[in-house]
């Protein structure tokens, strides 16, 4: 793809494609017309040179470059004197050419296939050739004209499984059927090749002066490779038995490097038995003690106040379900190694081409003015200079709200990357995002043994500082939008001026074509995208979007692999793919691997990360104890993610290892045995009505192309229409776009070779259009998986239910780092976001209460997923709890009788329990007790306001259809550090437990004030209480800290307001008490003696 090509805007429903050149066209634009002016015309006949294969210019001469064309060559090497008339050096056989006398001498590679013609042998087993002629069909419904014939090719199976061994390409294996071109037929079958036992197999003629080892017989090569082979396992096992000491390099050097490269590439490092076991045996404990507490409350009710008793009880269970929920998922936690110097070994070895899997980078971004561009812009650059190979990078940023201030500063972006990716890489710098390099605070020059390094550095840091300065300038000038909208710098107009109404727009920065850094080196590839949007269309928010980019990357360059990320989470590792790639890239674990999710971590967070930004009791426990089960589930940024889960096929099947019978058993049992499984199996093999096999596909299968629904048992089906209905079912689940259909049948990705970059672009923009998605699977099945907000619990939950298992990757330098809200109010409106998509899942039919029943979900896995959407209603029963203390201690009753000596023992057992429990989940997974504190802190905190509002917003959008927007939480604070932190910025959010707050110190006052109207005999009764209102008074502590001021300055007139109303309401509680009983006059009792 030229990346010089310009804005490529359209609407495929309106038929009208644009393409608008920058003005100046940039470096790569400058760069093609010098090409283009100083190619010049041949001196021999005055035509244009031409284009070599490589898509230069073609040069005859590589002495002098005398310009001469093709045709001129070819006739100066055939009939000529075979040399170039100006500098008279012998015209040298270039690739492609026919070999003419005098050529044998010379050095190079032989090119049968351009000297003779040859092309197309043995294509017709490559999964590129069957997505090929899947294009080149006719789609039944919306494109292309009549379906024409295709004939079948006989599918015969090579003696190496189709691989390659050695130097025996496959078309000289054993047998080579002779395929027969032309027609054939009048039929309509489906265009991939099967195998015809019909068909006859033709096996090619033998050449007798060839010896048998070239057609792949077994006679003389296949020994001598198995006697090598077993001499390399015998020397193996020697050095393994010699522990490896006496090894000195002599002999087979390559016996150690393929004992490496042959190791598994990750490994389980499973939780030392010593902190697991005494874990496991605490929470069984804490069961049993749970279960004679609930024995005793609900035997034991308060009569004289059995509102509150109930409600008490009610709360606790709800409580203790929640717990259950929570703490199973935890009871086979798991970590992980890898090794990334295998993975090199074996995929990306020196001096030869790299064979790591290509990965498409997703980056999403909404309003430039919330989200920064600066920021968006050094996620792009950290991509851009990742440690991966660059042609197997691409870099699709998303923008969804058509700003022109984000197209400017992603080309802004893409100038600058010339400078910064070879810098990065020369000195292997981190992290390589710019902005958080150059703001750490540590030696830089630590490890640093190149002399240039500071004097590049310096010269990078004023770059970038001007790269800075020409973005903050892009963002003053946005901040007043003109009267006629933006234009671009040909004076067209800004087709995303209308951001409701505009036609999808890409645009290519850097690509393979174009756009070389300041060394000369290609760039990974940068696309811009921008999707269509129509009044009166769903565009499904983030869902919609990372599904149009989905395709857009299948369409243009189809890696295997994708990873998203937000537009604030930058790659601190640049090594962070490849630690991917070690689980995805597997032989053992990684075909049924959907993906692999990184913790979130965070920078510009304070030390004491007071609202519990960082989440480390969920990302170092929770995920860990997933990954033991069916992995972590998907938490929407830093994951990478298979094409082919993302597309809805079932996980493939492990094969069952052949059942074996035992001797031990008398014989009359065994048969009794077998005769009751034969008659169980005939009681279930019924012809079934239907059998859904959609995309469903064996371990071995490539590509799935196994689609459809078929029917068992009904003879006679033609093959015409069972291609007919497969293509169908396919148009119905992927859309009308030929070329994505035929991508989505390479299951090792690839760009189809037979389109040209002006079609793919094309296409693209079909693509991307609102009206794709009609009547499709995008959103149901395929994607990411709409219905919610919160739209990476639902596509991780799918992936699971098809059987996909994925994979919780901890590196020790973390992988991304992102930014979070500082501030209470951004905090808490991010968590009302997260409760309110859990609660539109429990309300939807993907509800993991009863959805995926009898697929690939296991059950421990269930109660992750169903604790993930029930969180939200634990608020009004933690509400409710909350309330208690302050109603027991203004009223004088409690929830519990008196305590019996018994019933103390299990109210303590079960306190030491949950102590026990946080201690030893702390010891297991490294966690700091005050990140465990701040958890249990936030999640009263979060529980009482945010949750809350969750559940009564999800019940009016369910029930009344009243939707709710929410504002995207800002992702950068001012210059001061932590500048945002103290900001109060008032919400509805902060109502509720503002409210408890105060009821909760009215109480305290209360019942202090009336023990000590009352006498010692009251101030027993008290402590429960109080123990009570403290407990929800220290878990809201953080709140009342960010209501209250700065970090130790709280202003003075609310400690002086505060001591006064709390001296005055305690003085007036004393002198009027509001419990007790009223009468006429002062209550008189008889003494029993005579006054008289």
């Amino acid at each position: 793809m030229e990346a010089s090509a310009g804005l490529v805007a359209g609407s495929h429903n309106r038929n009208e494609l644009v393409v608008i050149r920058r003005e100046g066209g940039g470096a790569g634009g400058e760069a093609a017309r010098r090409r283009a002016e100083a190619r010049a015309a041949c001196q021999i006949c005055g035509d244009d040179v031409g284009d070599g294969p490589d898509g230069e210019a073609f040069v005859a001469c590589n002495e002098c470059a005398f310009p001469v064309c093709r045709s001129c060559y070819d006739y100066e090497r055939r009939e000529g004197s075979q040399a170039c008339p100006q500098c008279k050096t012998r015209f040298k056989r270039l690739k492609g050419c026919p070999r003419v006398a005098g050529d044998d001498e010379e050095d190079g590679v032989d090119d049968l296939e351009g000297e003779f013609g040859l092309q197309g042998n043995g294509r017709e087993d490559d999964p590129q050739y069957v997505a090929e002629s899947m294009l080149r069909a006719s789609m039944t419904y919306g494109r292309g004209g009549d379906p024409q014939p295709f004939q079948p090719i006989p599918n015969v199976p090579l003696l190496t499984n189709g691989q390659m061994v050695d130097d025996i390409p496959p078309e000289q294996h054993a047998l080579v059927p002779s395929y027969m071109g032309g027609g054939g037929g009048g039929k309509r079958i489906h265009p991939l090749p099967f195998a015809d036992p019909s068909v006859p197999v033709q096996p090619r003629s033998m050449d007798p002066s060839k010896d048998l080892a070239a057609y792949g017989y077994g006679s003389v090569a296949w020994k001598e490779r198995m006697e090598g082979w077993k001499q390399k396992q015998e020397r193996l096992q020697q050095v393994r038995s010699e522990g490896g000491g006496d090894w000195d390099g002599d002999g087979d050097a390559d016996l150690p490097l393929m004992d490496e490269a042959r190791q598994p590439l990750s490994r389980k490092v499973p939780i030392p038995s010593s902190r697991i076991n005494p874990y496991r045996m605490i929470i069984i404990i804490r069961l049993v003690v749970l279960g004679f507490f609930f024995h005793y409350r609900v035997m034991h009710p308060v009569n004289d106040a059995f509102a509150l008793w109930l409600i008490s009880v009610i709360c606790e269970i709800w409580f203790a379900m929640s717990w259950i929920l929570d703490q199973f998922p935890k009871w086979l936690p798991i970590e992980r190694e890898t090794y990334l110097d295998r993975l090199s070994l074996r995929f990306d070895k020196e001096g030869q081409p790299s064979q790591l899997a290509p990965v498409d980078f997703f980056v999403s971004t909404v309003d430039p003015l919330k989200e920064p561009p600066l920021v968006t812009a050094n996620t792009v650059l950290s991509i851009l200079s990742v440690d991966y190979p660059v042609d197997k990078v691409s870099c699709y940023v998303s923008d969804d709200g058509a700003a022109m201030l984000t197209f400017e500063a992603l080309s802004e972006t893409s100038e600058f990357a010339k400078k910064w990716v070879p810098f990065c890489k020369k000195f292997n710098i981190e992290p390589r995002a710019p902005e958080w390099y150059f703001q750490q605070k540590i030696d830089y020059l630590k490890d640093k043994v190149a002399a240039s390094f500071v004097r590049e550095r310096r010269a990078m840091k004023r770059d970038y500082e001007e790269f800075k300065i020409r973005i903050n300038a892009l963002v003053a000038k946005a901040q007043k939008v003109p009267e006629e909208g933006w234009t671009m710098q040909d004076g067209s107009p800004w087709p995303g001026n209308n951001v409701r109404d505009h036609p999808g727009m890409i645009q290519v920065f850097l690509g393979q074509s174009g756009g070389r850094d300041v060394e000369g080196n290609e760039l990974p590839r940068l696309v811009y995208v921008s999707r269509e949007k129509r009044p009166g269309y769903n565009h499904h928010k983030k869902a919609g979007a990372m599904n149009a980019l989905v395709r857009v990357s299948a369409v243009l360059t189809n890696a295997p692999y994708l990873l998203n990320l937000d537009c604030d989470h930058y790659i601190n590792n640049s090594k962070a793919i490849r630690e991917a790639m070690c689980f995805m890239m597997d032989p053992l674990v990684g075909k049924k691997v959907c993906y692999v999710q990184f913790p979130q971590r965070f920078d510009g967070i304070d030390r004491h990360d007071r609202y519990a930004n960082r989440n480390v009791v969920f990302f170092d426990i929770n995920m860990k104890g997933l990954d033991g089960i069916q992995g972590p589930i998907y938490v929407g940024t830093g994951c990478v993610f298979r094409r082919q889960a993302l597309y809805g096929y079932d996980a493939p099947k492990t094969k069952k290892p052949p059942s074996r019978t035992c001797n031990c058993w008398p014989k009359w049992c065994c048969c009794f045995w077998c005769n009751n499984r034969h008659k169980k199996k005939t009681t279930k093999s019924k012809p079934e009505k239907k059998k859904k096999l959609f995309f469903k596909k064996a371990e071995n299968q490539s590509p799935a192309y196994a689609l459809g629904e078929i029917e068992e048992g009904t003879p006679g089906v033609e093959t015409d229409k069972a291609g007919i209905v497969n293509q169908q079912k396919l148009e119905k689940k992927f859309g009308q776009s030929s070329v994505f259909v035929a991508s989505t049948l390479l299951e090792n990705g690839g760009t189809l070779k037979s389109s040209s970059p002006a079609s793919l672009l094309k296409e693209a923009i079909h693509v991307i259009s609102c009206g794709y998605e009609d009547k499709t699977d995008w959103g149901k099945e395929i994607g990411w998986i709409y219905g919610s907000i919160t739209e990476d619990i639902l596509t991780g939950f799918k992936m699971h239910c098809h059987g996909w298992r994925s994979i919780y990757c901890i590196p020790k330098r973390p992988a991304f780092k992102g930014s979070a809200p500082l501030n209470l109010s951004d905090r808490l409106h991010q968590v009302l976001r997260w409760a309110l998509g859990s609660v539109e899942i429990f309300f939807s039919k993907h509800c993991p209460l009863w959805y995926g029943y009898g697929g690939g979900l296991k059950f421990l896995e269930r109660f992750s997923y169903i604790n993930s959407i029930v969180y939200p209603w634990t608020s009004i029963p933690l509400l409710a709890y909350c309330t208690l203390p302050a109603i027991c201690l203004l009223t004088g009753k409690f929830i519990t009788p008196e305590l019996t000596n018994v019933a103390s023992l299990w109210f303590m057992s079960l306190f030491i329990c949950i102590f026990v429990t946080g201690i030893l989940e702390m010891r297991w997974s490294g966690v700091a007790i005050d990140d465990w504190w701040r958890n249990e802190q936030f999640w009263v905190i979060g529980g009482v306001s945010a949750h809350l509002f969750a559940v009564f917003q999800g019940l009016l959008k369910v029930l009344a259809g009243v939707d709710t927007s929410f504002t995207v939480t800002s992702k950068a604070g001012d210059d001061e550090e932590f500048s945002e932190l103290y900001t109060f910025k008032w919400t509805t959010l902060l109502i509720a437990p503002t409210t408890l707050l105060l009821l909760n110190f009215i109480g305290v006052v209360a019942g202090i004030s009336n023990a000590i109207n009352n006498g010692y005999e009251s101030w027993g009764p008290l402590f429960g209480k109080l123990f009570f209102a403290f407990w929800v008074i220290v878990h809201l502590y953080p709140f009342l800290k960010g209501l209250v001021g700065r970090q130790n300055r709280t202003p003075t007139i609310v400690i002086v307001w505060s001591i006064l109303l709390a001296s005055i309401f305690s003085l007036l509680w004393v002198r009027v008490d509001p419990f007790l009983a009223k009468s006429d006059g002062p209550l008189l009792e008889e003494c029993g003696l005579d006054c008289n």
